[in-house]
């Protein structure tokens, strides 16, 4: 029982690191209907800033780097989305298979950079002294750096719904993504909402890729090894729905976790891929459907 409460928890971690890659796909994906596969590199982006602010504050001062680095990844990361989104992806809205495959190529464009500028070979990130070791309550191991993770993934996602549902920007952004001539009509700047929606969204990826730099070393290629899983998240959550990636990153991470548990990792992921797509073929349009109005 005990190790099976320990896969629960291994599952629960899985599931919010899932949650924080995901969620800036929720709005960029989801609210936006953006295709960026360049997305996994945002978060490469956090993780090589935490890196650098590391290596600039020097060996003493690790911890202080490490929270320093939550904010600076997600304005560093922020603002190579926004430069994206107005270098390129401005001009593509509404051609989602001309979106996939530029985005798709600027990946590949900024992998090769990171190996300019940091070379092949992974870089390790020191972590705080706080964040190593672990509780073992009832046998159940809970280290600290998952833990952490599993808090740091409830408050960005409460963020995320203040500014959604409470703040005059998330007002905005929903009205432009449901009906953006509507809103344009009313006197909203529908440039601007894009703008802030993809800074939004590509910083959060910054701050992902912060929490992932306490799980192993990074390299040019840290993205892609969540990309596909953090889209997925975003169609069986319910395109747009903060609610809908929450149940779904907690579920495929559970499951991914159980079924490593009683089989092995690659055939685990097969059987999460199974689950996807038998639950798609019930309820394609998600686990959470976005309301809509229309006439009878």
């Amino acid at each position: 029982m005990a190790a099976l409460l320990s896969q629960l928890f291994v599952g629960l971690s899985i599931g919010s690191i899932l949650l924080l890659v995901a969620l800036g796909l929720t709005f960029t994906f989801g609210q936006m209907g953006v295709i960026n596969m360049a997305h996994g590199e945002l978060i490469m982006a956090g993780a090589y800033t935490t890196y650098e602010v590391q290596k600039a504050l020097g060996p003493g001062s690790v911890t202080t780097a490490f929270l320093l680095s939550l904010p600076v990844a997600m304005v560093v990361a922020g603002l190579m989305g926004l430069a994206l989104e107005a270098g390129l992806i401005r001009r593509l809205y509404g051609r989602p298979l001309d979106t996939l495959l530029v985005t798709w190529g600027v990946s590949l464009m900024l992998q090769q950079l990171a190996r300019d500028l940091f070379g092949a070979q992974n870089v390790a990130v020191a972590s705080p002294s706080w964040l190593s070791g672990g509780i073992s309550p009832w046998g159940i191991d809970m280290p600290y750096n998952r833990l952490f993770i599993i808090g740091l993934a409830l408050a960005v996602t409460a963020g995320a719904w203040v500014v959604v549902s409470r703040m005059k920007q998330g007002r905005r952004m929903r009205a432009v993504m449901q009906n953006r001539q509507l809103a344009a009509a009313s006197g909203i700047g529908t440039a601007g909402v894009d703008r802030r929606t993809f800074f939004l969204g590509s910083g959060l990826a910054g701050i992902a890729g912060v929490a992932i730099t306490q799980l192993g070393s990074v390299g040019p290629t840290l993205g892609t090894n969540y990309i596909v899983d953090a889209f997925l998240v975003v169609v069986v959550g319910g395109l747009g729905s903060l609610r809908g990636a929450v149940l779904a990153a907690l579920a495929l991470g559970i499951i991914n976790s159980l079924s490593e548990y009683w089989t092995q990792a690659s055939l685990a992921k097969v059987i999460v891929f199974v689950c996807i797509v038998a639950f798609l073929q019930f309820r394609p349009q998600g686990i959470v459907a976005q309301q809509s109005r229309g006439l009878a």
